[in-house]
Order: C-alpha cells, then sequence, then structure tokens
C-alpha cells in the first residue's frame, strides 16, 4: 500500500507581526494517495505570503503537483523544501501555457458570382487534367504499339491475372443468372401470344449484344476499377509516385499502362465466357420450364445468332475496358492525402466507372443504330 500523505494547516508569526498560514505536506504525493486532499485544501483560506512546506514529501506525480500549485495560487506565497523529483515535476506541471491562437475571422458570405466563378474554375482545371491525362494514355499506346518492350510486361502478366483469371467465376455467375433471369421475363410474355420458342432468340441476342458486356464491364467496375484507385491512391499517400516524379520517371508508362493493356486484352475474353454462360442459364430455363427439348433450343439459338452479334459485343467490351481501366487509374492519381482520400478516390472510381459505362453503352447503341448494324 501506498504511504498515505499528510495535510497539516499551522500559523506562523512573520516579522511584520501578523500570521500567515503554512501549509506543510508530507508523504508521496500520488492519484492514489491525495484525493482527499482537496476536500482538506479547499478549507485553507486565501492569505499572501504563505508557505508549502515540500521537505517531507519523498516523490509526487501530476496530480499531486497540480494540488500543490493550488495551493500556492490560494495563498499567493512560495513553495520550500521540495526535492528535486518534486522540483522537475512541478516546472513541468508549471510551464506557461503558449498564448491561444486568434480566433480566425468570420467567414464573408460568398456572392452568387464568386461561387459560380470557384465551380468554373475547379471546372476548367479538372477538364485540362483530364485532357493532360488522355492525352497521355493515346501516346503512351501509341508506344506500346511502336515499342512492344517499352511496356513493364512482368506488372502487365501480373494485372491480367487479376483482371482475366481471377474475376472469371464472379463474372460466370452473375453473367448465368443475367440469362436465366432475361428467359424468365421473355417467356412470361411471349407465352400470352403462344411464342415460347421465341426465348432462345432473345435470349441470344440479349446476352451477346448487350447484357453480357455491359454487366461484365459493371463486375470489373467494382472489382478492378476500384483496386487500381486503392492500390495508386495509397501509393500517392505514400509519397511513391512523388517519388517517381523526382526520379523523372513516367506515371503512365510505369503505373497506368500495365494495368490499361492488361484490361484490354482481358476483356473480350470474360465477356466471351459470360456469353456462354448465360446462354447455358436461358437454356436451363427453356429446357426445365418451358419444356423445349435441348436440340430444337440450341438450334434456335445458333439460327438467331451471327457473328456480328459477337463482334458487337467484344467491341463494347474493348470500349468498357478503356473507360474501367482509365478512370481507376485517374481517380487514385487524383488522392487526396490521408486514408480517407483512399476511400474517396475508391468510391469514385467506382460510382465514375458505372456511369461512364452506361455513357458509353448508350453512344455505341445510337452509333450502331444510326449505322443499320
Amino acid at each position: 500500500m501506498p504511504e498515505p500523505a499528510s495535510l497539516s494547516n499551522a500559523r506562523l508569526d512573520v516579522s511584520s507581526g501578523g500570521a500567515v498560514p503554512e501549509v506543510r505536506l508530507s508523504g508521496p504525493l500520488t492519484l492514489e494517495t491525495i484525493w482527499a486532499l482537496w476536500r482538506e485544501a479547499s478549507g485553507i483560506p486565501a492569505a499572501q505570503g504563505g508557505r508549502i512546506d515540500l521537505s517531507a514529501v519523498p516523490r509526487c506525480d501530476s496530480s499531486g503537483a497540480a494540488l500543490v500549485l493550488e495551493l500556492r495560487a490560494r495563498l499567493h506565497g512560495e513553495i520550500v523544501g521540495a526535492g528535486a523529483q518534486v522540483r522537475a515535476m512541478l516546472e513541468i506541471i508549471d510551464r506557461p501555457c503558449p498564448n491561444p491562437p486568434e480566433s480566425p475571422p468570420a467567414e464573408w458570405r460568398r456572392g452568387v458570382i464568386d461561387t459560380l466563378g470557384e465551380f468554373a474554375w475547379e471546372v476548367g482545371q479538372n477538364a485540362r487534367e483530364t485532357l493532360e491525362y488522355v492525352g497521355s494514355i493515346a501516346a503512351g499506346l501509341c508506344l506500346v504499339v511502336l515499342r512492344p518492350r517499352s511496356i513493364r510486361w512482368g506488372d502487365t502478366l501480373g494485372y491480367m491475372e487479376r483482371v482475366g483469371a481471377d474475376a472469371l467465376g464472379i463474372v460466370c455467375v452473375v453473367n448465368g443468372l443475367m440469362g436465366l433471369i432475361l428467359a424468365f421475363q421473355s417467356a412470361a410474355q411471349l407465352s400470352k401470344f403462344g411464342a415460347d420458342s421465341f426465348v432462345a432468340m432473345a435470349v441470344a441476342i440479349g446476352i451477346t449484344r448487350e447484357l453480357g458486356p455491359l454487366m461484365t464491364a459493371i463486375v470489373v467496375a467494382g472489382r478492378s476499377g476500384s483496386a487500381f484507385a486503392a492500390e495508386i491512391g495509397t501509393m500517392k499517400v505514400n509519397e511513391e509516385i512523388a517519388a517517381l516524379d523526382a526520379m523523372g520517371l513516367e506515371r503512365t508508362r510505369f503505373l497506368v499502362l500495365p494495368k490499361l493493356v492488361a484490361m484490354i486484352v482481358m476483356m473480350p475474353f470474360l465477356v466471351l465466357f459470360a456469353d456462354i454462360c448465360g446462354l447455358v442459364g436461358g437454356v436451363v430455363v427453356g429446357v426445365t420450364v418451358l419444356e423445349l427439348p435441348l436440340g430444337v433450343y440450341l438450334r434456335q439459338t445458333m439460327e438467331s445468332l451471327v457473328i456480328w452479334d459477337v463482334g458487337q459485343g467484344l467491341i463494347r467490351a474493348e470500349c468498357y475496358a478503356v473507360v474501367v481501366a482509365a478512370v481507376g487509374c485517374l481517380r487514385g492519381l487524383q488522392t487526396k492525402q490521408g486514408a480517407q482520400g483512399v476511400g474517396v478516390s475508391t468510391t469514385s472510381a467506382v460510382v465514375s466507372g458505372i456511369l461512364l459505362i452506361i455513357i458509353t453503352n448508350a453512344i455505341l447503341a445510337i452509333l450502331f443504330h444510326s449505322l443499320g448494324i
């Protein structure tokens, strides 16, 4: 058990003839021993020139030093008899507080013109940065075509595995379910007209032209696009990108091109597997629910499909690949400092990627319709 502390309130005659209180403390002044002394200290009357005798105090902590300083402020006196450890603790606790910072001026109310001007400036800066980024990507892809050894193929192969092989399972499951759902919905409407046999055509064309590439791109955007943004964003927070700039190395060549090339190469293969799984989902519904013979369903599927249906889906897939990889890397390069900045850039990569995928899909649909193909 710690040695208890004690406090005695005595009187001391001074040369002036008056009397001032003298407070004598003894024992260790720690958090465990001084809790009762605060009540006694509050009963000491205020005075001028009192003394606090600490000659019998072997040690104290911050709570004991606070008690001593409170007594000194009450008595307006001096501290005597303090040992080395006690004096050091008192000096630490008794340090003057720095001047508080001046309160910031009240924020002035911005007008409509100021708000619009700031918004226009930010839009212009983002547009300039995006154009520079698109230009660097285009130049980098041209350099890869002209000089294939300029790209880091070791990193590219690693990203190809992450983008393609690792994502194959979830892509097949999602598109298989989409084919099954599309077959159910088509059958529900076509059965009203006795046209159940056209379910195979609806599933085949819908999956190969639209749903297969679109759902694959959305899955890849949520999986690989966010991973690209988080990876590059973490590198920026850790100042690794600043180190690349200091060494005179191009960001696009070392960070963006391997991811972009890997996405462009692997996306068509993912879409082909997605088409197959979607068609299998339609076959399951056609054979089990609609009770169509398997040979009849497969023959109708093959008769309704042409090479251009699959080719149109592959063209969409390549466009989606460029969008997903480019947006993910751009959001990573735009990451602000801190862990929160990495989270914001990752979220923005997914949201922006999916939005641009839908916009790209709409543009391609209008283009193909205008060309009559």
